[in-house]
């Protein structure tokens, strides 16, 4: 089987199941799962697939989420004061990245007077707020969702894989203390993913409405970030329960 027809052979498989595995296809196609690897490389560069651990999905596009406009007003107090404090960890001369949200919307308007600090982001609206600022603002490229403003696709994913930032202030659309933190799509998923591995330290922040809930794709559990920055309206057995996987600041 030629190289192309190995690919369209596996896109059907997709296409068939929603989903691949390496280890699958190498057994099937009698060849070695670096092929297979190779492959798919291939495919998400072409944006045809999202690589997963242990193979690979078909990119669906992202499901409907609350519009911006929408969220933007819900539990604003909490918002910032989570915000008030994640910006006491910033420090200058730091490179720090903002994931896409309105909790980190509010960060970024503290963060407008501040110097000396590179902001990347995936988030429109975050460098919108930051057009003016004397801030140095990196955007990562890639396909907007409408209604969100947020970035993702192949073009993200190549400019996360090739950064390295002091600090990432992470977003959450759920966080189950057993479960972790998730997200509404794989694609979603893939880019928190690929920030957090960019990121010296990464703090989640997040009203604590998050909390008790869970989404459909992982992101990561909660014990392999840096602290957990949210609101007193959680009850002390809460707290002390999700403060054995996190430090809750």
């Amino acid at each position: 089987m030629q190289p192309t027809e190995r690919r369209e052979w596996v896109m059907q498989q997709l296409r068939d199941n929603e989903k691949v595995e390496i280890d699958v296809l190498s057994a099937e196609l009698n060849v070695s799962p670096m092929t297979i690897r190779r492959d798919l490389d291939q495919l998400e560069e072409a944006g045809q697939v999202i690589r997963i651990h242990g193979g690979a999905v078909l990119p669906k596009p992202l499901i409907t989420e609350i519009p911006f406009l929408t969220k933007e007003t819900r539990r604003i107090a909490q918002k910032r004061i989570i915000a008030q404090k994640a910006l006491t960890y910033v420090k200058k001369d730091q490179i720090i990245m903002l994931d896409s949200g309105t909790t980190t919307l509010e960060l970024a308007r503290l963060l407008r007077n501040r110097e000396s600090i590179t902001v990347i982001t995936n988030d429109i609206k975050i460098a919108a707020e930051l057009v003016d600022s004397p801030l140095k603002v990196i955007v990562t490229g890639g396909e907007l969702q409408n209604d969100v403003g947020a970035l993702f696709g192949p073009q993200t994913h190549h400019f996360l894989k090739d950064i390295h930032v002091d600090l990432f202030f992470l977003g959450a659309h759920a966080i189950d203390v057993n479960v972790g933190v998730t997200s509404p799509t794989f694609e979603k998923s893939l880019v928190k993913q690929l920030m957090i591995r960019t990121a010296e330290n990464t703090l989640l922040v997040a009203d604590s409405n998050k909390l008790g809930q869970k989404a459909f794709s992982k992101v990561c559990d909660l014990n392999e970030l840096t602290g957990f920055i949210t609101d007193d309206d959680i009850t002390e057995e809460t707290k002390h329960i999700v403060s054995e996987k996190i430090e809750i600041i």
